[in-house]
């Protein structure tokens, strides 16, 4: 098999996604300081940015049946790129104005992110393009290996950034990766076939074409158990999100901020060696069986973190191993599972298919958080953790009894239950909206 990196193509998608992704890091810690101390946000007012970050994925299922319907997928991804960029670019231009104002950072955070959405709708069917069924898993390893990467580096370049520019002017850079982004995906041309026939360009059309692509993902077996396996994970790991840690190591642990900051680095250390070793462990165990590994690891540790305790050093460093394997368990988890997702999902379908998930398993986070923060009001920070903990170890019944433990690789998705099943319903659905 030939290696990815060979690939002229590929190298270009990579660098894309890894230079945006390290921007990225820098901009969410930008953003909430520019809020913080250029325009004195209340509690409140950071709440309603978070919020506002997060909504365009609720229109992430129409999104992406309009997505699907656009014959140039990689013009559209470089077309969100330099929106994003020129939204971002907004920031530094208004404070050297001296008018920057709250209303124009909630506009950022909510441009940015539909862009966003729209972007993530289109990188799916360009990414069945330009890799192989076969390296599937490899290259999944290599895009998730750049973000885990980001984490680790991103958010201390970003705060010296601040502190050498201010918040405002920091912004650029993430506005600059954008840019190189943009110009590496114009030089890696695709060969993209035409989009099948749409029923109409309507309004009504539209929301046809989007409840197909949610009803697939519902009566696909192996896409809807990673659904309500990802949905049932993220609510219960957004009970005790980063903020929740933080409030933990700071109230109950009493650690300085640099030693949490270290913590926190030690979790993004455990995500890119998961990364990276996602493929040696589905080539081991299974695709199947290491999807549901992740399932068990990614939430089981907040059980540790929970008992955390003692002196500063030895909380400190149950802590930090506790968001390793954290860290650990989400790779393990999304790498295989978004190759999955990829091989069962026909290219028709596939920007319909991101929207159905992204609305689904996006749209849970909110309500997660919200439910956590009144758990660790009425009960306490250790008991939400714990509640995290078996909660999501739970999610793993999704896919029990799915074929998704038994495939042990994706060729063998070929000829066995579920590509039939995803064959058959394909064409039952495309019959249906023809009809």
């Amino acid at each position: 098999m030939t290696s990815l990196w060979r690939d002229g193509r590929f190298v270009r998608y990579w660098a894309s996604s890894a230079v945006s992704q390290f921007g990225d890091r820098v901009s969410e810690v930008a953003v909430p300081l520019v809020a913080v101390t250029v325009l004195d946000a209340s509690a409140g007012q950071v709440a309603v940015l978070t919020a506002l970050a997060w909504a365009p994925n609720l229109l992430a299922l129409v999104l992406g049946a309009w997505v699907d319907g656009r014959a140039r997928k990689r013009r559209l991804l470089v077309l969100m790129d330099l929106v994003r960029a020129v939204v971002l670019l907004s920031l530094p231009v208004a404070h050297i104005w001296g008018h920057i104002t709250l209303g124009q950072l909630y506009a950022v955070v909510l441009l940015g992110g539909l862009a966003g959405v729209v972007a993530g709708c289109a990188w799916q069917p360009l990414f069945a393009r330009i890799v192989p069924r076969s390296s599937y898993v490899a290259a999944n390893s290599s895009f998730s290996a750049a973000r885990s990467a980001s984490f680790v580096a991103g958010p201390a370049v970003g705060g010296g950034l601040v502190q050498a520019l201010s918040a405002p002017v920091a912004v650029l850079a993430d506005a600059l990766s954008f840019v190189v982004s943009a110009l590496l995906l114009g030089r890696a041309p695709v060969d993209e076939p035409a989009p099948a026939a749409r029923s109409g360009t309507t309004g009504l059309a539209l929301l046809r074409d989007a409840r197909e692509g949610l009803l697939f993902v519902l009566r696909q077996p192996v896409l809807r158990a990673g659904l309500g396996c990802t949905t049932t994970i993220n609510f219960f790991t957004f009970l005790a999100g980063t903020g929740m840690v933080v409030l933990f190591a700071d109230r109950e642990l009493r650690l300085s901020p640099g030693a949490i900051g270290l913590t926190l680095g030690i979790g993004a250390t455990g995500s890119l060696l998961g990364a990276l070793t996602a493929p040696w462990l589905s080539r081991r165990i299974g695709v199947g069986r290491c999807v549901a590994v992740g399932a068990v690891l990614f939430p089981a540790p907040f059980a540790l973190a929970a008992v955390a305790g003692g002196p500063a050093w030895a909380g400190a460093l149950l802590l930090g191993a506790a968001q390793f394997l954290v860290g650990l368990g989400v790779m393990w988890f999304d790498v295989p599972l978004n190759s999955l997702q990829a091989a069962v999902t026909p290219d028709a379908l596939r920007s319909r298919v991101v929207g159905a998930y992204s609305t689904v398993n996006y749209g849970i986070r909110p309500l997660g958080a919200v439910v956590g923060g009144v758990l660790a009001t009425t009960v306490g920070l250790r008991t939400t953790f714990v509640v995290v903990a078996v909660g999501g170890v739970l999610s793993v019944l999704w896919l029990l009894p799915s074929p998704v433990p038994g495939i042990r690789r994706l060729a063998d998705l070929d000829d066995g239950p579920a590509a039939e099943r995803t064959a058959d319903t394909a064409h039952g659905e495309e019959g249906a909206h023809a009809a």
